[in-house]
This record gives structure tokens, sequence and C-alpha cells, in this order.
């Protein structure tokens, strides 16, 4: 299935949020997107539909694999392009903002080149 940036958002904010909690539950997606919790729900059905995490019982959200495998490529994207950009001279604030919107977008050979200058 191929994801939306929206569903990329998410599983990416899962990982995220995993990283210092590993049991994240969807009002903490919510809180942390600035999204409804019904929003959320919804976008959270429809990643379990698609085999991208599963919802344990006391509702924690996990990614499966798959999930996890495309979360990780999402953020290591946000993260390099964002380094990238700062290093290009744009500010913080605005090579984050940027490099969010560059993570769903960029193909896989632009972002190889751009990890090869970065190693340079």
């Amino acid at each position: 299935m191929l994801l939306q940036e929206s569903g990329e958002m998410y599983l990416e904010t899962i990982y995220i949020l995993s990283q210092k909690n590993p049991n994240v539950r969807a009002v903490e997606v919510a809180a942390h997107m600035g999204y409804s919790k019904p929003s959320v729900s919804r976008a959270m059905g429809l990643l379990k539909e698609a085999g991208y995490l599963t919802v344990a019982d006391s509702g924690a959200l996990c990614l499966t694999e798959s999930g996890k495998a495309i979360a990780s490529k999402i953020y290591e994207r946000h993260t390099v392009l964002t380094a990238f950009l700062h290093s290009l001279g744009v500010d913080e604030e605005t090579a984050a903002l940027d490099a969010c919107k560059i993570e769903h977008v960029i193909s896989d050979d632009s972002m190889a080149a751009i990890k090869a200058f970065l190693r340079k």
C-alpha cells in the first residue's frame, strides 16, 4: 500500500514518541501533532488495517516491522535534511520545517547523494 504524506507523518510521530516511551497512545499522538483525537483514531484504524501498526489491549500503539521501516526511513530523512539545510546556513527552525516537507517527496537517489555529500 502506498502511504500518503499524512500516514508517513503518523508513523514517524509514533516512532519518535516510542523512543521516549514504548507505550504510545493515540492521545499522545494527537497532542504531539495538534490533531483531534477522532482524526488520530481514524488514522490509526487505517494504519492498523494496512498492517503498519497494532494496538494492544491497553491501547498502546506498536509499529509492525513494515511500519517501523517506513517510520525510521522518514525520520532519518528528516534529520539528514535538517542537518543539510542547516549546514547551508538555513536557521534551525526553518531547516526543520522545510525538511518535514521535503522528506516525503525526495527520491532515494537524491537522498543517497545528500548523505554521501554530508559524509565528505
